[in-house]
């Protein structure tokens, strides 16, 4: 995949943003990033690295979490989205999908995608059945099982529901935490083909991955986080090439290098 400039068209800033849980636990330290419109960002890192924060940052939920922005800013095209709630991140066009999918058990597939595009159809229905035919056409599945309840389906069907749900209201920006975790081989390869799907309709992904060359094979860039702070940063196909990231990611036996001793590569 030929990478595009990370700071060419930004739809999304991230400036030197810094956040903690409670009073003194610190869980990002001046990471800057940019997602440009219709690109593939990857965020790579052992668990604890700061990852999901960041994404929690990004779409307005870390509140809920009882996470604090405490520097920095984020900013989505014109609006700026550092200490602002959830609902003012989906106006803005950015929708999260959270790790452990997180579907509503007891609602039936359909009402758990309408309960995506409640604000969409609140100014127009036609944007919501637009939605529902999209998230369709990517999952059959879930055409097929309309009125099933959601915590009746398996891992993969619910993930495919997440994805769904979240899609419904028409995001500009995709925050993708996990999407792989604890599926079968089959079912990644699948939400793998889905996200490069979304991307090429026009929807820009900031993704979360635990599973490195699946991450680094769908996105134009990628960082390195470790520890809060931002280690590495390029092109996804030149990090893939890196030792510290064939090593610790790709589980290659290479040098005896690490992430913190490389270097930061060109932002």
């Amino acid at each position: 995949m030929p990478a595009r400039p990370p700071d060419e068209e930004a739809a999304l800033h991230v400036e030197n943003l810094d956040v903690t849980y409670g009073r003194a636990l610190s869980a990002l330290r001046s990471v800057s990033l940019t997602v440009p419109h219709g690109g593939v960002v990857t965020l790579l890192g052992a668990n604890g690295a700061g990852k999901t924060t960041l994404l929690r940052a990004v779409s307005g939920t870390l509140r809920l979490h009882r996470g604090t922005i405490t520097g920095g800013r984020i900013r989505y095209g014109d609006t700026e989205l550092d200490g602002r709630d959830p609902v003012a991140a989906v106006r803005a066009g950015v929708v999260q999908v959270p790790e452990g999918r997180r579907v509503f058990a007891g609602l039936t597939v359909d009402e758990n995608l309408r309960s995506g595009g409640l604000g969409l159809g609140r100014r127009s229905p036609a944007l919501v059945r637009d939605g529902r035919d999209r998230v369709f056409t990517l999952f059959p599945r879930l055409a097929e099982r309309t009125q099933q309840a959601a915590g009746l389906l398996s891992g993969g069907e619910q993930q495919m529901l997440a994805i769904g749900r979240a899609l419904m209201a028409a995001p500009r920006l995709l925050l993708l935490d996990e999407p792989s975790l604890g599926l079968a081989p089959q079912m990644v390869h699948r939400i793998a083909e889905v996200v490069r799907e979304i991307n090429a309709q026009g929807t820009a992904v900031l993704l979360v991955e635990q599973n490195a060359g699946m991450a680094l094979s769908l996105a134009d860039h990628a960082r390195v986080l470790e520890v809060g702070e931002v280690r590495l940063s390029g092109p996804a196909d030149e990090l893939a090439r890196t030792d510290a990231v064939r090593r610790l990611y790709l589980g290659e036996q290479t040098g005896t290098d690490h992430p913190s001793d490389t270097g930061q590569g060109a932002a």
